[in-house]
């Protein structure tokens, strides 16, 4: 993206509905950096973009996100399940509708497509419950769209492994889905691909193997013209 184009987008000045972006992926796929890197983009370029993530995005996601992935937990598979799924209801009344009726950019660091691929494929959940359980949290608000964050196993346990013991300011403690064997993690990866061949319109597929200032080039090379065909973002040339 050259420099002119960046300097000139700025915030549409019309009035136009809200937008709902998520970020999906597995552990170490790098969603959560470049989640923060695009928002910093946008603010930076006029468009007041609400960054949020499940689970804890609100007061009482907060709390439960601390019991849900404590590794020293022991939260049975149904549990989890219904938890992530109260907390996404939470998110969604508290946080996303208000924000999207308001006619904000929203985007949150997982949200429905996590509960197929982590509890569905990854616990073994049937994928109708799994539909009612995600029907039920979210009354059917759906993402406009959705950038799933794609690299292999072996990579995603390396940069796991790097980021909880190789930071010099002192050991991070691993989470419960941190420590997962690799073959429920290759089950939440094939299930998150299964969903962007179902649905090419709505989830676009990024490779994440190469520099992190790469990745967030074809972050905005897909998410800079989505945002300027709703409204939110105008380009002029000079």
């Amino acid at each position: 993206m050259s420099t002119r184009l960046r300097r000139d987008i700025r915030l549409h000045s019309c009035t136009v509905p809200g937008t709902f972006i998520t970020f999906e992926g597995i552990d170490g796929s790098g969603k959560s950096t470049q989640l923060r890197l695009l928002g910093n983009f946008l603010r930076a370029n006029g468009c007041d973009a609400l960054l949020t993530r499940e689970p804890g995005g609100t007061a009482l996601g907060v709390r439960l996100r601390a019991a849900l992935l404590d590794a020293m937990e022991e939260v049975d598979p149904l549990t989890e399940l219904l938890v992530f799924a109260a907390d996404r209801a939470q998110h969604v009344r508290r946080v996303l509708r208000p924000a999207l009726k308001g006619g904000k950019v929203v985007i949150s660091d997982r949200y429905a497509d996590a509960t197929v691929a982590y509890q569905g494929a990854g616990r073994g959940f049937p994928p109708e419950l799994i539909s009612q359980i995600v029907h039920l949290a979210t009354e059917g608000l759906k993402p406009d769209l959705t950038l799933l964050f794609d690299l292999s196993i072996a990579e995603s346990t390396n940069r796991t492994a790097r980021r909880t013991t190789g930071r010099s300011s002192g050991k991070i403690s691993r989470d419960r889905l941190d420590i997962e064997k690799a073959d429920f993690h290759a089950r939440v990866r094939d299930a998150y691909l299964q969903i962007a061949l179902a649905e090419p319109e709505r989830v676009k597929l990024i490779d994440t193997s190469g520099p992190v200032d790469h990745t967030q080039e074809r972050v905005k090379e897909i998410v800079i013209p989505f945002l300027q065909s709703r409204g939110h973002l105008a380009m002029n040339y000079v």
